[in-house]
């Protein structure tokens, strides 16, 4: 099973990024066979669609589990209509988010966290 972190850098001790459509890389965990591999978000500084891109590249990778802190409607459309199961975490590093998600102690999502364009910068929001 592939599981997809959202980081701020490309392997298991990097820090967790909040966001989906717009964090710099996807950590790829393959439970089954304890491997990682990194995926860099090359929609990160899309002008609009990030989300969408994103969603469509991790079911392009055979992902089956998402681990973020946020995550737009239509991003989240796009995973739950591949099966993809998206779970809320505010785990400080990818690491710690995939032994969470393994210990149970996230939470799935059923609808979006935040509105749509919300890692863009804009309204305030900074990262």
């Amino acid at each position: 099973m592939k599981v997809a972190i959202t980081a701020r850098g490309n392997d298991p001790k990097a820090e967790a990024d909040p966001r989906f459509g717009r964090c710099q890389y996807f950590v790829i965990a393959d439970v089954e066979k304890g491997t990682f591999e990194a995926i860099a978000n090359a929609n990160q500084n899309a002008g609009g669609g990030a989300g969408v891109a994103a969603a469509q590249a991790l079911v392009n990778a055979g992902v089956e589990v998402v681990l973020t802190g946020n995550v737009g409607p239509n991003a989240l459309r796009v995973l739950q209509e591949a099966g993809i199961k998206v779970y809320s975490t505010a785990a400080p590093t990818v690491q710690a988010a995939l032994q969470q998600w393994q210990a149970g102690g996230v939470s799935p999502l059923s609808q979006a966290t935040v509105g749509s364009h919300f890692g863009m910068g804009r309204g305030g929001n900074k990262w």
